[in-house]
């Protein structure tokens, strides 16, 4: 009883006296809608942007819709039609080829640039700079241009290879170019992937190489032992990321192409025809079929990409 009166009085003493609950819950509403009125942009943005035409496209994928008239209800036309398009099948393995060659490729230039920039020398900031201002830029439709001012008939990369004893030819008009000069364009912009590989590379421990060498490993094996497995989480970042970005190629398909995505439907990436059926041939509800294909195909490489991890991504404290 003692310590029970001498716990209340000095709890008096310092003027604790628990909030009334009304007043608690009006505070914790202000708080609330504070919170709601700073997300309220991004909220907006996010309904207006990209919720309602997400709705809005799923409904059109099961009716015919020309932008013009309004939408009749078909049901899975759309998508029996699609799988029985040769032209979709061809962008399939048009932007699949560019999926499984330019993005490995483009990972390895962004590692191999990081490795050599994490090496102390002089005027590493320049350098750094340097090699991410393309990113910078990015497949934009100034850089589309030039790209295709570079690869036409005559251009400049002819004219190289000419000098070199190759055959007088552009790239542009060549189905057998085309996707090597998108890969190339992919691969110029590795920016991004190789600044996340430098900030990955500078956390692996430098005693760890330090040890290896004592052992008597060479660089070879330091690289497969311990940068690898050390990167592997930056690694899987930057390889998600690319895959996706690498499957919604458009404006330089599209500048490139003169938007035909030719010659031969070399260059008919899936975005492209995409933007073909639907703002060309007016053939919305066919356009949004094809776009929901992509998000469950993207969704599901993604998901394989997670699932397989576990095999090879390892990460701080893993006794794998």
């Amino acid at each position: 009883m003692t310590a029970v009166t001498s716990d209340t009085s000095l709890d008096d003493a310092r003027g604790a006296r628990p909030a009334p609950p009304e007043r608690g819950r009006r505070s914790r509403r202000r708080d609330v809608g504070a919170g709601f009125a700073f997300l309220s942009p991004w909220l907006v943005g996010f309904v207006v942007l990209t919720a309602f035409p997400m709705v809005a496209s799923l409904y059109l994928a099961f009716t015919d819709y020309d932008l013009f008239r309004p939408p009749s209800w078909v049901g899975l036309e759309n998508f029996t039609k699609l799988f029985e398009d040769p032209r979709f099948w061809t962008s399939a393995r048009v932007t699949a080829i560019y999926v499984l060659v330019g993005t490995p490729i483009k990972l390895a230039a962004a590692l191999a640039v990081a490795m050599v920039l994490n090496m102390r020398h002089r005027g590493q900031g320049a350098y750094r700079s340097i090699f991410y201002a393309p990113s910078l830029i990015g497949a934009s439709v100034s850089i589309a241009i030039v790209w295709k001012a570079m690869f036409i008939d005559n251009g400049i990369v002819d004219r190289i290879g000419q000098l070199f004893g190759l055959p007088a030819g552009g790239w542009v008009g060549d189905p057998s170019k085309t996707m090597p000069m998108f890969v190339l364009l992919a691969v110029w912009t590795f920016g991004a992937p190789m600044v996340i590989f430098l900030a990955g590379l500078k956390q692996i421990p430098g005693e760890l190489y330090e040890a290896a060498a004592v052992d008597g490993a060479g660089p070879i094996r330091k690289f497969w032992r311990i940068t690898i497995p050390m990167l592997s989480p930056v690694l899987f970042f930057n390889l998600l990321l690319e895959t996706i970005g690498a499957f919604q190629v458009f404006g330089s398909a599209f500048i490139i192409s003169g938007g035909t995505g030719g010659p031969a439907d070399s260059t008919l990436f899936y975005t492209l025809y995409l933007y073909i059926k639907g703002f060309a041939q007016f053939d919305m509800g066919y356009a949004s079929a094809m776009a929901w294909v992509l998000v469950v195909v993207v969704g599901v490489i993604t998901a394989i990409l997670f699932k397989t991890s576990n095999a090879w991504v390892h990460y701080s404290g893993d006794n794998r």
